[in-house]
């Protein structure tokens, strides 16, 4: 088994962290919430050497999810995620676009199939386990590897910060309880990559976090 390799690729102008995750010993890989500007992904997935094998949602906001149907065509890969519960922003992107001045630029995503907590994905050997964790959007999900002490947790949680909650179908105490009933139970030590921002880790976030203080 190769060692996990994940770069960063800022999308749009929400900044957000599109994110390519693969094996460097077999270079198949997944990309994560490709939110727009599909020819730059495209360019840094080239640049890697990696074969996408899938595309990875957290959840259906149009910063993580906008460019997923062209970059499914263009590589003819699957859309995995997120949870279900998501479903609507999903089909309502379009008319997200167009409060954000977009419009034409972006196209509702349809995944493959949707995930379920609990489940696991593979990259390789590299296993996922696959949690539900609302508050940001009703279904959004975040990807935890173990083994690694890794994980990609979108907009659940930031360096010094949590996700929105004033969005349709955020909720803060929903989203309080996603991060202290699944992301805190993990080890201090796991490095966490989130949907925007830099790179944080779970024990410093336990330590520092406002939002996580009692």
């Amino acid at each position: 088994m190769g060692q996990l390799q994940a770069t960063i690729v800022p999308v749009t102008g929400f900044q957000q962290n599109c994110t390519l995750l693969w094996d460097a010993e077999t270079m198949k890989g997944v990309v994560v919430d490709p939110g727009g500007d599909v020819p730059a992904i495209k360019d840094a997935i080239t640049k890697s050497g990696m074969t996408v094998e899938a595309i990875w949602l957290t959840h259906g906001h149009i910063d993580h999810a906008a460019g997923a149907m062209e970059l499914k065509e263009a590589l003819g890969i699957d859309i995995i995620g997120p949870h279900k519960d998501d479903k609507p922003l999903l089909s309502r992107l379009e008319d997200q676009a167009k409060m954000f001045g977009m419009a034409g630029a972006v196209r509702n995503a349809e995944p493959d199939r949707f995930l379920s907590h609990g489940e696991t994905l593979s990259i390789g050997e590299h296993e996922f386990e696959v949690s539900h964790c609302p508050g940001h959007a009703p279904g959004h999900v975040v990807f935890h590897n173990r083994a690694n002490h890794f994980a990609h947790v979108g907009d659940v949680l930031f360096a010094g910060s949590i996700g929105r909650t004033d969005l349709p179908g955020g909720d803060h105490a929903t989203l309080i309880n996603s991060i202290k009933s699944v992301l805190m139970t993990w080890p201090d030590e796991t490095q966490f990559i989130c949907g925007h921002g830099p790179a944080s880790q779970i024990g410093r976030e336990r330590a520092s976090n406002p939002f996580l203080q009692d």
